[in-house]
């Protein structure tokens, strides 16, 4: 059975530590390209947020709600970008899309936290500082997105 096309709405979840350290993961689809917790909607009346805690536990097995990540953990960064959806993943969209909005949260986890990769989705994770992660990231909104995070924390804080 073909899958339905995606919807070219998305989230970009920051996961990150008290110390600013942030989580990233190698696509098993391309070997060397690293991003943070990434997906699109089910469906298009999902809200952002279920959107956002749905990728966060497929992608990474960190439920948002518990004791260690409450649900207030998540926050909406309320930004938004839009941009061109590389070539090699246009396929995935119906015909003639080529452009996707991707909406960025942030996530803050108690300590740099073992994951369950989704194997199909990833390969490998790593806990960086975040300019290193940022550094590493083969997306440009990616990169933006965390090195956004000390002000968003602060923000986050105050």
């Amino acid at each position: 059975m073909q899958k339905p096309p995606k919807i070219p709405e998305s989230v970009l979840v920051v996961i990150y530590t008290p110390e600013l350290d942030v989580l990233i993961m190698e696509r098993a689809d391309r070997p060397g390209f690293w991003q943070s917790v990434t997906g699109s909607k089910d469906h298009l009346d999902e809200p952002l947020i279920q959107t956002a805690v749905r990728e966060v536990a497929e992608e990474t097995g960190i439920e948002i709600g518990g004791d260690q990540v409450p649900a207030d953990a998540l926050i909406d960064w309320h930004h938004q970008i839009e941009y061109e959806i590389y070539p090699v993943w246009r396929h995935r969209y119906a015909e003639g899309i080529t452009r996707n909005v991707e909406h960025w949260f942030g996530l803050e986890v108690p300590y740099r936290k073992a994951v369950t990769l989704a194997p199909r989705e990833h390969t490998a994770y790593l806990w960086l500082p975040y300019a290193e992660a940022a550094a590493r990231c083969f997306s440009s909104s990616n990169r933006d997105a965390i090195l956004e995070l000390p002000r968003r924390a602060r923000a986050r804080d105050e």
